[in-house]
């Protein structure tokens, strides 16, 4: 019932629209200060810190929805409780697994970014570096987080290169 008010086609297009015109935004902001230290570390910090914390709330949001659903599935269905379990159990794992690689991956990155930023030291510098060179995995790891956690997946991986 409250995904139906949640999760509508309007909410969706007004989100979308929001982002598009928020990234647009602070890139016409970055393009026109130039190489305003400022500006760049303002647009570090939505992308690195706020994108990534949205992500990991909205995907728990979804894990908490998922669970609700089966458990009152669960409960009204009796005897079909343990195969409602145990479909709803592989994209949760999934969600909050790719969620929290994602938060781990970008946020120590940019967290070493911030405290080089302060504290100059060359171990701190190679942390640094080697973080962010980590970070770039964020691009790629949906693939390898789907080929652990999803049995179906696999098969169908199987399938396609046998």
């Amino acid at each position: 019932m409250q995904t139906k008010i949640l999760c509508t086609a309007t909410r969706a297009k007004k989100v979308v629209l929001c982002l598009l015109l928020g990234s647009t935004t602070v890139q016409i902001a970055s393009y026109l200060a130039g190489t305003s230290i400022i500006v760049y570390r303002i647009q570090e910090s939505i992308t690195c810190v706020v994108v990534p914390v949205t992500v990991l709330v909205i995907n728990l949001i979804v894990v908490r929805e998922i669970r609700r659903a089966s458990h009152n599935a669960s409960a009204n269905l009796g005897r079909q409780q343990h195969q409602q379990h145990q479909q709803s159990a592989v994209p949760t794992v999934m969600l909050v697994t790719t969620s929290l690689v994602y938060v781990l991956l970008i946020g120590v990155a940019y967290f070493l970014r911030e405290i080089t930023w302060w504290i100059r030291s060359s171990t701190l510098v190679y942390s640094r570096d080697v973080a962010s060179i980590l970070s770039f995995l964020v691009f790629a790891y949906n693939f390898y987080v789907y080929l652990i956690t999803g049995q179906q997946f696999r098969s169908e991986l199987h399938k396609l290169f046998c």
